[in-house]
């Protein structure tokens, strides 16, 4: 069974998903909710939840504003995706006063959570935003049943979300080069587009 988390009807909750909506498209938007749902499924899959390094508004702030780099913002900033995704989500926590401690831990969790091998040895929340991004495009997502994808899905529809990535991804790196550096993910992804779709890429629910 797949749960949709009340933290999402939290007032601060809402008013950072109103300013994730506001910068980036309805499909990457998407994305970055489920990513968060299935990072709060993982707590409990792996038996997490009484872990000292949990904390429920970390892992929510971290997941759904992970893609924050791919909006009009981001692409004006100089840095790779991750790295502007994470400085964007600094200045709104700082703007809403959380704490410093929680912050530094978000830009991390965001700024690698395409860094696989290193994000993991991060702790738990860069951990579990990195393998639940993964799993919204069918990386181990061996726990998820499609009738728990399903569900999730009909709350937060994928509307051609890797598509919707992709192309985003690669358009600020031909406009901005800078964004590709050498072994990113962005750089990989700039160096194949001529190859059409990556079959490991959605293979699972095929958008």
């Amino acid at each position: 069974m797949i749960t949709i988390p009340a933290k999402l009807t939290d007032p601060l909750a809402r008013e950072t998903l109103d300013f994730l909506h506001a910068s980036v498209a309805e499909p990457i938007a998407n994305h970055s909710i489920r990513a968060y749902v299935y990072a709060e499924f993982l707590v409990d899959h792996w038996n997490e939840r009484h872990n000292k390094d949990y904390d429920p508004d970390t892992l929510f702030f971290a997941a759904t504003l992970h893609d924050l780099g791919l909006g009009t913002a981001g692409a004006n900033h100089p840095d790779r995706f991750e790295v502007a995704g994470a400085d964007l989500a600094v200045d709104h926590l700082q703007k809403n006063g959380v704490a410093q401690p929680t912050i530094d831990r978000v830009w991390d969790a965001i700024a690698l959570h395409t860094s696989l091998g290193i994000a993991q040895r991060k702790g738990l929340i860069s951990k579990l935003v990195t393998v639940a991004t993964g799993m919204d495009f069918g990386a181990d997502s061996e726990p998820i049943t499609d009738a728990m994808a399903a569900t999730l899905h009909a709350h937060y529809p994928r509307l051609d979300s890797a598509k919707t990535m992709i192309t985003t991804i690669t358009t600020q790196a031909r406009t901005n080069p800078a964004k590709a550096p050498l072994a990113s993910l962005t750089h990989y992804l700039t160096r194949t587009a001529h190859l059409g779709p990556d079959p490991t890429i959605a293979s699972r629910w095929d958008s």
